[in-house]
């Protein structure tokens, strides 16, 4: 069985709708992937090192992702290196802005654990719409066929 983590931080719930459309999306092949869903502040360590993919969501906090999901990052750089290389992740923000501030400290950091970028981010400009919560639903998807299927 694989691992799916998804991590995210949400203040308007936005966020949250996102997260909850990823982890319905990676649900549908549930007898093949575990999907572990999580507030940012609750994730650790052993939730990183026990994913083999990792969803991170944000919501984009002047220009820059969610201190919390931010906090999740610093906890557990230093003690994953050497254990986390190659981990595919990828990226959903619920934006007011344009949301490429946020996108582009994750990366740098994740550039840095170093994580393999495995789809393309989601970013979400103003209010949520059923289009953008499907998107979601089919990152969660993607993301477990390819963890089922060994592309990741």
């Amino acid at each position: 069985m694989k691992h799916l983590l998804i991590v995210y931080a949400s203040q308007t719930g936005h966020t949250f709708m996102m997260a909850e459309s990823v982890r319905r999306g990676a649900m549908q092949l549930a007898d093949e992937v575990e999907t572990r869903m999580l507030p940012a502040l609750q994730a650790g360590l052993d939730d990183l090192l026990w994913c083999d993919a990792l969803l991170l969501g944000t919501p984009e906090n002047f220009g820059y992702m969610a201190g919390a999901l931010k906090d999740f990052l610093d906890r557990t750089y230093y003690p994953a290196q050497g254990q986390v290389e190659g981990l595919p992740f990828a990226v959903f923000i619920s934006a007011g802005n344009d949301g490429t501030g946020a996108l582009t400290a994750i990366e740098r950091i994740a550039r840095g654990y170093p994580l393999q970028n495995m789809a393309p981010p989601i970013i979400c400009k103003g209010e949520l719409t059923a289009m953008v919560l499907l998107a979601c639903e089919e990152l969660g998807a993607t993301a477990a066929a390819g963890l089922s299927c060994g592309l990741w």
